[in-house]
C-alpha cells in the first residue's frame, strides 16, 4: 500500500471540513426552530451575528442585535409560532456560506389559527469559530385557515395543531 501525500491528505481534511461546515449550519436552523418554538427570545438573537439582518414580508429589514432582540419580543408576545424546516440547501464558502431551506408553518396570528408555507433565503457567517446568519429572510408563499378541532380532540395546551 503506498502513502498519502501530503496532497490527498489536504484535500480530505479540506471535504471533511466542508461537511462539518454543512452540518453546523443545517444545526443553526434547527436551534432556530426550537427557540421559535419554546419562545425563547435570547436563545434565537444569539444565533444571528452582531450586525446581522432579518427580512419579512410582514416589517421593514431589522439589524443588529438590540433591534433584534425587540423585534422577537413583540412578534413572541402576539403571536404563536411552530416552524418546521426541511430541504436545507447549503453552499460553503470558507467563512461564509449561503443558504435556502423551506418553511412550513403553524401558528396563531389575532386569534387565528393558520398554517402557512414558504422559505428561508439565509447568508451565514463563522464568528469566533460558529456559524450564525449573517442575513435571514423569510418569504412566505401562502397562508391558510386551520380547521378547528373537536374540543374533545384538544391536547389541552393551547398550542397550534
Amino acid at each position: 500500500m503506498g502513502s498519502t501525500t501530503e496532497a490527498e491528505s489536504a484535500g480530505v481534511e479540506a471535504l471533511v471540513r466542508e461537511l462539518l461546515d454543512r452540518e453546523e449550519i443545517r444545526d443553526l436552523a434547527s436551534r432556530y426552530v426550537d427557540c421559535v418554538w419554546r419562545r425563547d427570545v435570547e436563545g434565537v438573537v444569539d444565533l444571528f451575528a452582531d450586525d446581522a439582518t432579518l427580512e419579512t414580508d410582514e416589517f421593514p429589514p431589522v439589524t443588529g442585535r438590540a433591534d433584534l432582540l425587540d423585534a422577537y419580543k413583540m412578534v413572541f408576545a402576539r403571536d404563536r409560532l411552530e416552524p418546521w424546516v426541511q430541504n436545507h440547501i447549503v453552499d460553503v464558502d470558507g467563512d461564509t456560506a449561503t443558504g435556502r431551506c423551506f418553511l412550513d408553518l403553524r401558528m396563531v396570528h389575532d386569534g387565528k389559527r393558520l398554517f402557512g408555507a414558504g422559505y428561508y433565503d439565509d447568508e451565514y457567517v463563522r464568528v469566533d469559530g460558529r456559524w450564525r446568519f449573517g442575513r435571514r429572510k423569510v418569504t412566505m408563499t401562502t397562508f391558510w385557515p386551520a380547521a378547528r378541532r373537536d374540543k374533545a380532540e384538544s391536547d389541552g395546551e393551547g398550542g397550534v395543531s
